[in-house]
């Protein structure tokens, strides 16, 4: 099965409300299974990104299907709904009743923190940092990677809350089971 892990970045939120309408995006970073490789896409790169993403069986991310999907099909020919997803932060926050940020996760989960964050990838963007914004983007790509890994291998996974390791278990038996709803090419690959 082709999972491709995947994070965005933004920039353009008004008065701090959330509305993906409002959103740009700046980059897409990915971890594409059948190559084993990551990757970055702007803007203009995204015809590029589509070849890969319609040729997917899963897209995997963390707050994906709240955020990083709605905005990434402001800008794709097709819907990306009909691929099939896995949201960690929604699997997570269905046994737990709340949601635990990535970063919680990766320190509970892996040992390790994040080494930014969404506002400092906005600042890095108005700077023209974008060496900083792959990187940081590409990080967070590689943790929810290695978090996806984690959960399919022991069925769980730990957050760091209030100084103490908490675990979650997760029922990752039909994560890897093709989804049954077509694909939509709209762009012809």
């Amino acid at each position: 099965m082709r999972v491709i892990t995947f994070d965005i970045e933004t920039a353009g939120n008004v008065n701090g409300i959330f509305d993906p309408h409002n959103l740009e995006l700046t980059i897409c970073c990915i971890h594409d299974s059948a190559t084993n490789s990551y990757d970055s896409f702007m803007r203009e790169d995204l015809p590029r990104l589509w070849r890969v993403v319609e040729n997917a069986d899963m897209l995997v991310g963390y707050n994906s299907d709240h955020f990083d999907i709605p905005i990434l099909n402001k800008y794709y020919p097709g819907e990306l709904t009909n691929i099939k997803s896995l949201d960690l932060l929604k699997e997570v926050a269905q046994v737990l009743g709340r949601r635990i940020k990535l970063d919680s996760i990766a320190e509970g989960t892996l040992g390790i923190k994040k080494n930014g964050s969404g506002l400092q990838a906005q600042v890095w963007w108005r700077e023209g940092n974008i060496k900083k914004l792959r990187e940081y983007c590409l990080k967070d790509v590689e943790i929810t990677k290695r978090i996806f890994d984690y959960a399919l291998q022991n069925g769980s996974l730990k957050f760091k809350e209030l100084g103490r390791t908490q675990e979650v278990q997760l029922d990752t038996t039909n994560w890897m089971i093709p989804n049954a709803k077509p694909m939509t090419f709209s762009l012809g690959f």
